[in-house]
């Protein structure tokens, strides 16, 4: 074979093939500087929890994180620009945390909060043991609101308290789980799984948070592994089906759960174990896992009228607001979900109130509803603004230094919940505010 024909045959072909995967790539980080640029107009910067801080000396631009984040079906939440992998859509990142795992340089550092935006948080070891010994935190209350995230965070305070098992006293429990959301639910079959005596408390119903969630909504949208059960493939499934799901399996493994138990005080005592009162009496454990969510202490506006029986914290269905003059308050995922799912159901109108100048906290598809809302104009979004006081038949708002008075029929305040700060101290908790901290 000639030399013009060997490179005919041989490496053209490679050529044409590099030269198509470079266009390719320049293809894709101009989608991807387009993102990053439209959000930063947005002011779409901020993530809401967990998310990545990628480290531009290690990144070797492989992509391999961008190609592991569950989300990047729908949302482009990584990206590779000048060859290194950036959080291109922080608002859209809801903490899997898969992209540290894929990465093989370990350039990936998972972290809370910014420098703009601190999150409080209980201080824990890695086996999620609080600064009380045989206190650990799980869940939500952990910053881990991520039903997956928070069902893995669980199991594994759980293997810990197993390793760890402490002694008590005869009658005492090896374990009280206080609340049956995700992580309490994860925890109760892996302290059946570990055979250690065990019972939760729940204050309302089995589900915790997402009992609270709104008739419908789509949950789960990730495989998880449960205790005892195993992998769980529930992918984008209803609340009502999760909850189905879960109360079976708490039928099938007869797990220990005690409902409409609220805990009002724990105590550690000098044999070094835990005296926990409750609506029923008084429990003593040797270890105490709080698997509480943030959403049980809602965040409140502090204005005159909100104790009127109109004002609620959560929605349940959006069908009883038809035909009503219903105001949201909140730039979150719930209070956008909220505004659009009543907007969607027949309100007269609907006013979405939120402070900030954008809903950089809110997931995309979120976003998008709003939108798609407004554009119909039975919603109507005021940035900037602050309920002044709400009335029997109306609310005022300060919208950017106007006053607005609205006829009002309901108020759904969404504003987030409110970390039990002052119960986690009486304890004995330190609480600290992280600014950007693994």
């Amino acid at each position: 074979m000639s030399i013009n024909a060997f490179y005919l045959a041989y490496l053209l072909p490679v050529i044409g093939f590099a030269a198509a995967y470079a266009l390719r790539r320049r293809r894709e980080e101009s989608r991807v500087l387009a993102t990053l640029v439209d959000n930063r107009d947005a002011g779409l910067v901020e993530p809401a929890s967990l998310h990545p801080v990628i480290d531009p000396l290690k990144c070797l631009g492989c992509g391999s994180c961008v190609t592991a984040c569950p989300e990047q079906p729908h949302h482009r939440v990584l990206g590779l620009i000048n060859g290194k992998a950036q959080l291109v859509s922080p608002a859209d990142c809801i903490g899997h945390g898969a992209c540290r795992v894929a990465c093989p340089m370990d350039a990936i550092t998972l972290v809370f909060g910014t420098e703009a935006r601190g999150v409080t948080l209980p201080l824990v070891s890695s086996q999620f043991e609080t600064s009380v010994p045989g206190l650990y935190v799980a869940g939500e209350i952990g910053g881990m609101g991520l039903i997956r995230n928070a069902l893995t965070q669980g199991r594994q305070a759980v293997e810990g308290i197993a390793k760890a098992r402490r002694p008590k006293p005869d009658g005492a429990l090896d374990l009280l789980v206080v609340g049956s959301g995700p992580a309490g639910f994860s925890a109760a079959l892996a302290a059946k799984a570990h055979g250690l005596s065990y019972r939760v408390l729940e204050q309302d119903s089995l589900g915790g948070s997402v009992f609270q969630y709104p008739r419908g909504k789509l949950v789960m949208t990730q495989p998880a592994v449960l205790p005892i059960v195993g992998e769980v493939r529930l992918t984008t499934t209803s609340k009502e089906a999760l909850l189905e799901f879960w109360q079976g399996v708490e039928k099938e493994q007869e797990l220990c759960i005690s409902y409409q138990e609220h805990v009002s005080a724990i105590e550690r005592t000098e044999q070094g174990v835990f005296r926990v009162t409750s609506s029923s009496g008084e429990f003593v454990a040797a270890q105490v896992l709080l698997a509480i969510g943030r959403r049980g202490t809602p965040r409140k506006l502090g204005v005159p009228g909100e104790d009127l029986p109109k004002v609620v914290y959560r929605l349940i269905d959006p069908d009883q607001y038809l035909g009503r003059h219903v105001l949201v308050v909140g730039g979150g995922d719930s209070a956008l979900e909220a505004a659009a799912s009543v907007a969607e159901a027949g309100a007269a109108a609907v006013t979405l109130s939120y402070r900030g100048e954008a809903f950089g906290r809110a997931k995309k598809r979120n976003r998008e509803r709003v939108e798609a809302a407004m554009r119909s104009g039975i919603l109507k979004a005021l940035m900037k603004s602050n309920v002044i006081e709400i009335t029997t038949g109306s609310v005022r708002i300060d919208h950017a230094g106007h006053e607005l008075e609205l006829p009002n029929d309901d108020v759904i305040v969404n504003a987030g919940g409110v970390l039990p700060t002052e119960f986690l101290r009486s304890i004995g908790i330190v609480v600290e505010t992280k600014y950007g901290t693994a």
